[in-house]
């Protein structure tokens, strides 16, 4: 920003540095303080600025150092050495209803690392955080622009609700991360423990993820422009049986007929294979159809993404403004698995006087997701015999005469599938005649139109089907919040107040019609069916909350933070409708105490939190539900009568879960701040779990909710950041995040035998003493073989089943626990590079089982019959047949009386992110007037070294044909800012 000055004003140059490297540093801010005169480094570090008088200060400003503050007196040249900010120490976080040094944080709360997956090429926010941050799981995607699930720290209940939450810029939001452009987005803070999330009370059991949007910053508008293009492809070559493997399958399918008796290795020259093959396979004179389709290659293609971005941002000390718009197009590998998104955002904050700030934080989302993808499912048992058209080029609508339609004849539909997210949220902090006294009172507003409008004239058993859905949802958070800050001497106290309100509303209409003799108008034109229906639905449900937090600190060396919560919930019983959750945390930084001096430590904290969390059940379910009864016609030509009924049983005993908490954590830094870290452990246990019971039909229901049972969970994390290199020029620093979890049932119904003994639920899976993810099952060792003695109801190719009792029989007394679905451990590695202008980045991520966890069923199975002659199945699959009888999956002649699945280990190693990119200075920048260029190429998902046989271990994808790819990609890029 430029400001006229008369003659007497003065002229600074100088030169700002780094401490240790000696480096300059370009885009450090230079400003006069209290006034809008700014000036930035180049990029040899060099600064040029005009001040008025000689008792001008001057500060110099750097992301990740220390702000330093110089007057310049006499001086006309100033050179200033940086200092690294200490651990980032001095770094804000949010911790829930404001912000705090990180030094001063008692809870566990972890900003994660955005800055260095920024480049990857991805549409979702959420997979930025994929293993960034200890305790944070954030699992794979394999659709265009999906979300991929999320959880913190394990699993805490039952039947309860097992969403993080999400605060959008303070305001909780229940819309799609779909919706939010990952560019908007200048930090995202985890609250893990109770201590921390506490704030939140009643929906903060699975943790909380606060995103804090981007903001204009003080100094000259910056106009910034970025652009991606990247390509999308499976991970794995994973594809149907081609013609000779197919008609291969069909003869071992026919090993008894195909081959020669005894031992069934020695080809029959006898068998007709043209004799088995589906008549659908076949032409007028019975000879096999010449084709070697592929239905895979047809139905898929190589995905792209397409992402271009553009914000204009600036401010003074009295206004500052955020403008972005954002163009998004993902094309995914099936066809029609397509995503495109526009967005748009403003953030304004303007101080209106000296008392009063207001601000808005708003964005709207309009996503596309028109077309219907083929049954992926469907294209992978697809002959390669049968062509998709018939010769005239229509499409066969039953292509193997059965009445499995064609998978293309989704290309068909008439498909507007589109959501539209607004968001807003108006804010006012007014600063109060008391000194340190401030109010802020905030309106979030949430606002969601999902429209969902097809036809297909292949619907309805092929008469024609026509739809228009239309979702309504709209939410709002009012909060008042009173904050004192007051410092006496040493001590400092900060105090919160908060009283606030969410009300939810959602509506739901569809309407639609069958029997179409044309569809020409399509859903626009419902009237045309022969058969008109109508479904609506609608709910509402409404919180209100009461928050007080005391956070004391003693010279930032004993700190101290309570909280206290009180949540109210409509959709709870009448008896229970409010909830208390309190916590509290400690902190201590030894490092500061004067015994304390070992100097190769710069820092070391200890905190202790413990704290009540809770989890609300689903609106209406303390209630009897009321649904429609069976139709029925009263006389002879008399009209239909739909009655009501009670579905669900009432509990008006229902109260919330209780998850109780403790965490303590210890961070250090080291070696002048070469390496830092945090070690944490937590226990839980969450009490009054909601959980739907079986009881007596004769009381006319089958279930209801209550609340029974304790569930402890417990775990480790680890985090370590080490600068490794940082001379001549060149820096090496390496994270490292390490994360342990494990719950265990300790209570469910209590004793209904009345032998003392708490009582398991096998029939849901739930085991005393044993994690939620038990895998109780049939214990598979190896494949009956030609020749031994099978006892009944098994054969050659069937599973072994171990006979767990030693009775001889095979039956359901025979289960046991085989082990865990769950991981034993998560671990990520992080590799950053600099070398003058260039910066490399590697990341790994691994999930790793152990011995007896991360385990899933995995087991490709063929039995003979029309079916499993007539279908495609994935191609290389070790199946077992008598001239292969060490094969790893079974294929029989008949079914088994039992067909446990085999489970595999999921453990993987995976080179998720790869990114290289140069950032140009000197001339170039100079003659194109350019604050910032930067070009970059970057990959994700580039190798996974995996035990695992199928589509991919994390996503559970196994060899069958209907699972889906994890897709690899590789994209190239600029930002540039002017």
């Amino acid at each position: 920003m430029v400001a006229s000055y008369n003659l007497a004003d003065i002229i600074i140059t100088g030169k700002v540095t780094d401490e240790k490297t000696k480096s300059p540093i370009p885009g450090v801010t230079v400003k006069v303080k209290d006034s809008q005169t700014i000036a930035v480094t180049d990029e040899n570090g060099v600064y040029k600025i005009t001040v008025p008088n000689e008792q001008t200060i001057l500060t110099f400003n750097y992301v990740g150092y220390d702000v330093q503050e110089k007057q310049v007196g006499s001086l006309k040249n100033i050179n200033i050495i940086l200092k690294s900010a200490q651990a980032n120490l001095e770094e804000v976080v949010v911790v829930g209803y404001g912000t705090q040094k990180k030094a001063d944080v008692t809870g566990s709360v972890v900003r994660a690392n955005l800055d260095d997956f920024r480049n990857a090429p991805t549409t979702n926010v959420a997979n930025l955080l994929q293993g960034t941050v200890p305790g944070l799981n954030v699992g794979q995607v394999n659709r265009a622009g999906a979300t991929p699930g999320i959880s913190i720290r394990g699993q805490n209940t039952l039947g309860g609700n097992q969403n993080v939450l999400i605060i959008l810029d303070g305001v909780q939001y229940n819309g799609s991360l779909t919706s939010i452009n990952p560019d908007d987005i200048a930090s995202i803070d985890v609250l893990k423990d109770a201590s921390a999330t506490a704030v939140y009370g009643a929906q903060a059991a699975n943790g909380v993820l606060l995103i804090t949007s981007r903001k204009g910053a003080v100094g000259r508008t910056r106009i910034s422009f970025s652009t991606q293009y990247a390509t999308q492809k499976p991970n794995i070559d994973l594809r149907p049986m081609a013609r000779d493997e197919y008609l291969d399958h069909i003869k071992y399918l026919y090993y008894d007929q195909a081959f020669l008796a005894p031992d069934f290795t020695q080809p029959n020259p006898a068998f007709d294979l043209i004799s088995k093959v589906d008549p659908s396979m076949k032409d007028a004179q019975g000879n096999l159809l010449p084709n070697d389709f592929s239905w895979y290659d047809e139905a898929t293609k190589r995905g792209s993404i397409v992402d271009n971005q553009l914000s204009v941002s600036g401010g003074t000390d009295k206004i500052n403004y955020l403008l972005s718009g954002s163009l998004t197009r993902n094309s995914g590998f099936i066809e029609n698995d397509n995503f495109k998104r526009k967005s748009i955002r403003a953030n304004i904050e303007t101080k209106a006087t000296n008392w009063l700030t207001i601000g808005l934080q708003s964005f709207g989302t309009f996503v596309n997701e028109d077309g219907v993808e083929p049954n992926f499912t469907d294209i992978n048992l697809m002959s390669p015999l049968i062509l998709p058209w018939d010769n005239s080029g229509n499409l066969k609508i039953n292509p193997f005469g059965t009445n499995l339609t064609n998978p293309l004849l989704s290309y068909q539909a008439d498909d507007y599938d589109r959501h539209n997210y607004f968001f807003a949220n108006v804010y006012g902090n007014v600063q109060l005649p008391i000194k340190g006294l401030s109010y802020k009172i905030s309106f979030g507003n949430n606002y969601r139109l999902d429209f969902k409008n097809i036809s297909n004239m292949y619907d309805a058993n092929l008469t024609g089907q026509a739809s228009k859905e239309t979702t309504t949802y709209y939410d709002y958070t009012f909060d008042n919040l009173l904050t004192y800050n007051k410092t006496i001497g040493k001590h400092s106290f900060t105090g919160t107040l908060l009283y606030g309100a969410i009300e939810r509303e959602n509506s739901y209409t569809r309407a639609y019609s069958t029997g179409f003799s044309r569809l020409t108008l399509g859903y626009d034109n419902l009237q045309q069916g022969t058969n008109r229906f109508a479904i609506s639905n609608a709910w509402k449900e409404s919180l209100n909350y009461q928050m007080f937090r005391l956070n004391y600190n003693y010279e930032s060396k004993y700190l101290f933070t309570g909280t206290i919560r009180r949540d109210g919930f409509s959709g709870f019983a009448e008896n229970n409708k409010y909830g208390i959750f309190p916590s509290v945390s400690v902190g201590w930084d030894i490092s500061k105490e004067s015994f304390f001096k070992v100097n190769w430590v710069d820092n070391l904290k200890l905190r202790v939190g413990y704290g009540v969390a809770g989890n609300q059940t689903s609106r209406y379910s303390s209630l009897a539900n009321v649904g429609v009864s069976a139709a029925y016609v009263f006389g002879d030509g008399g009209s239909t009568q739909f009655g009501q009924q009670v579905n669900g049983m009432a509990n008006p005993d229902l109260r919330w879960e209780r998850t109780t908490g403790a965490n303590i954590g210890l961070e250090f830094t080291l070696l002048k701040n070469r390496l830092s870290g945090t070690v944490e452990y937590y226990n839980t246990k969450t009490t009054d779990l909601l959980y739907s019971v079986n009881i007596p039909v004769i009381t006319g229901f089958n279930n209801v909710l209550t609340n029974i049972g304790q569930l402890n969970n417990q775990g480790v994390e680890f985090s370590l950041n080490s600068k490794n290199i940082n001379s001549g020029g060149f820096q090496w620093n390496t994270s490292l995040n390490f994360a342990r979890n494990a719950n265990k049932i300790v209570k469910l119904l209590g004793d209904l035998n009345g032998d003392g003994v708490e009582d398991d639920l096998p029939q849901s899976g739930l085991f005393i003493g044993q994690p939620t993810a038990v895998i109780y099952d049939y214990q598979v060792n190896g494949i009956w073989q030609v020749g031994e003695q099978i006892p009944t109801g098994y054969s050659p190719g069937t599973y072994r089943i171990v006979d767990q009792n030693g009775d001889g029989v095979i039956n359901a007394s025979d289960r046991a626990v085989l082990g865990s679905s769950a991981p034993a451990y998560r671990l990520s590695l992080l590799n950053n590079f600099q070398y003058k202008n260039f910066t490399l980045s590697i990341f790994l991520n691994s999930i790793q089982g152990g011995k007896n966890s991360y385990l899933a069923g995995n087991t490709p199975r063929i039995i003979r019959d029309d079916n499993a002659i007539r279908n495609n199945y994935l191609s290389g699959i070790d199946y077992w047949s008598p001239d292969n009888p060490n094969g790893k999956y079974p294929r029989s002649i008949v079914s088994a009386t039992l067909n446990p699945p085999l489970f595999q280990n999921r453990s993987f190693v995976r080179l998720q992110d790869v990114s290289l990119s140069y950032k140009f200075t000197g001339k170039l920048i100079e003659r194109l007037k350019l604050q910032n260029l930067n070009v970059f190429v970057s990959g994700r998902n580039l190798a996974t070294w995996t035990n695992w046989e199928g589509w991919d271990p994390e996503t559970n994808q196994g060899l069958t044909n209907d699972g889906r790819p994890v897709f690899k990609g590789y994209a190239v890029g600029l930002n540039v800012t002017f």
